[in-house]
């Protein structure tokens, strides 16, 4: 039936290309901004869930760069301790040079004394960040230094729980530049020496080796929350960003619907006009 009250064939047309307009803004929007899902509004429980994983994808970045300063922290006092082990040695050796009664008691005595100052600087020097793990306490009046290393999210919630690396102290300010090593006059003496170096020799030994663990471990937990970081980045982008071939593909065939559409809005306008050839 026609009517010239009502259209029935242009308001089809009408919501069919308002339709087509809603789906291409949208493609136009998806090609524009690279994202399927820009807001809220394009689908609120996705967008919620990316806004979610972003934040932990930030977090894990941070921890990454405070795990990576922390490595530098633990590294530079591995690397003092190794080297304090190395003067020990020498030590060691030039007490033993101090065995026979032929020697020069005083002068390998004072090379030994030299070498404890020295050892006594690389300790103060040890330092990175302000943080000194040969001291008794590497910070302040701490005893072991932390790192934040991860945080694990309740599943279902936003509610997290930290967990941190720490690293003791290895107390060489104690057990070494406290100790006192007995003035070689004689062979007796430089023995009982030698027996006193060995002592601080396993003692820095032991340090160097604790250290070198903790380093490892930090620097495992870096590169493990740094892979964490490029999944949930991996994740983020499987959610949100758009399929740009499948959207300029659909781009171009709402186009063409879009003319059809124009076309078919302007045939069914046309329509009432075959009303008033009726009439005459």
């Amino acid at each position: 039936m026609s009517s010239i009250l009502t259209n029935n064939g242009a308001m089809v047309a009408l919501q069919t290309l308002k339709g087509i307009n809603a789906n291409l803004t949208k493609a136009q929007n998806e090609i524009s901004t690279g994202k399927k899902v820009a807001n809220a509004q394009d689908n609120a429980a996705v967008w919620s869930i990316s806004k979610v994983m972003e934040a932990d994808q930030s977090t894990f970045k941070t921890l990454q760069s405070n795990l990576n300063l922390a490595h530098s922290v633990v590294s530079t006092a591995r690397d003092g301790a190794e080297d304090i082990h190395q003067h020990l040695m020498k030590m060691r050796d030039l007490a033993a040079s101090a065995g026979s009664d032929a020697n020069d008691f005083g002068t390998v005595n004072d090379q030994i004394v030299r070498m404890k100052e020295q050892i006594v600087s690389i300790i103060d020097a040890t330092q990175m960040n302000g943080v000194n793990l040969l001291k008794t306490n590497p910070i302040g009046t701490a005893t072991s230094f932390s790192v934040l290393s991860s945080l694990d999210r309740t599943s279902g919630t936003v509610a997290t729980t930290a967990q941190s690396i720490t690293v003791d102290s290895v107390d060489f300010e104690g057990d070494i530049e406290a100790a006192t090593i007995t003035t070689i006059t004689d062979s007796t003496t430089a023995k009982t020496a030698i027996s006193e170096i060995e002592a601080l020799i396993d003692i820095a030994n032991t340090g160097a080796t604790k250290l070198g663990n903790a380093a490892q471990r930090i620097s495992d937990q870096s590169n493990f929350v740094g892979e964490l970081a490029d999944s949930l980045t991996r994740g983020i982008s499987a959610l949100v960003d758009a399929d740009m071939e499948e959207a300029s593909a659909r781009l171009q065939a709402l186009q063409t619907q879009q003319q059809l559409g124009v076309q078919a809005l302007s045939i069914a306008n046309q329509a009432p006009q075959t009303i008033l050839s009726l009439f005459r």
